[in-house]
């Protein structure tokens, strides 16, 4: 499988810490997962000194140090591309790492990437030393001109964030997969089941980032844990070489030499 800018984890599964019903659930849900990577918002949180009132950011940097988990910020909720780039540099400066998820919101209601926007932020971006996962779409054309701004990763959605979906476009995202086979591409948003993101891994994408189906599952730890080995058990297919389907029956008890009898 192929690395983020380098770094090669053993556990294809990111996760956001948004939504959960306590600390204890999240850091539960970590542990259980074996996760390696957790996204955060500035929006929502607070690092080291920058903690508000009452040591909300404290307490998360506190539960990341504890766990030893990398984090990837994000640009959530930025709708232009001013926004975007000024979230991640206060990102930068709060979270201590070049690493960013970069988000802007064309469409209120499907939270649909704005690709134009998207492209000149990742440059901006890129070019002042960022190492930037884009939230895109499926488009190979975006995926192109996302890498000639300087990305070195691709995070198409998989549906609308938070939707539960899974994969509205398996053609478009199995397209991307073939255009772009030594990017590292990770589905990014609606996945909703555990087998939704064994498919994507079926593909040959590199990684599954999730937030909504784990934090607001009856059980988050133990579905973060059913995340974890669906993702392991798609990878290993996608290595194994599946067969390809076909439309006609192929019996696979041979038939030559069989006895028939009149």
């Amino acid at each position: 499988m192929r690395a983020f800018y380098g770094f090669e984890p053993k556990n294809r599964l990111f996760l956001g810490t948004a939504r959960y019903p306590s600390p204890a659930i999240l850091a539960d849900a970590v542990k259980r997962s074996g996760v390696e990577v957790v996204t955060a918002s500035l929006r929502r949180e607070a690092g080291q000194d920058k903690a508000g009132e009452g040591g909300a950011g404290q307490a998360f940097w506190a539960l990341i140090r504890e766990l030893g988990v990398r984090v990837l910020p994000n640009t959530a909720g930025c709708h232009t591309v001013k926004e975007a780039v000024t979230t991640a540099h206060m990102a930068r400066e709060v979270f201590g790492t070049d690493w960013i998820k970069l988000e802007v919101i064309g469409e209120d209601d499907t939270l649909q990437p704005d690709v134009v926007g998207l492209i000149e932020a990742a440059r901006i971006l890129s070019d002042d030393g960022f190492q930037v996962f884009p939230y895109t779409t499926e488009d190979i054309v975006v995926g192109g001109r996302l890498l000639d701004a300087g990305c070195e990763v691709l995070m198409p959605w998989g549906a609308p964030i938070g939707s539960g979906r899974g994969l509205n476009n398996v053609y478009g995202l199995r397209t991307m997969r073939q255009h772009f086979p030594d990017i590292p591409l990770v589905v990014d948003a609606g996945i909703g089941l555990p087998s939704h993101a064994a498919q994507a891994m079926e593909l040959g994408y590199d990684a599954i980032l999730l937030n909504t189906a784990v934090a607001k599952a009856g059980n988050p730890a133990l579905m973060a844990q059913a995340f974890a080995k669906a993702i392991e058990a798609g990878c290993e297919a996608w290595q194994a070489q599946p067969i390809e389907a076909r439309d006609m029956a192929a019996p696979s008890t041979p038939v030559m030499g069989k006895a028939f009898l009149s």
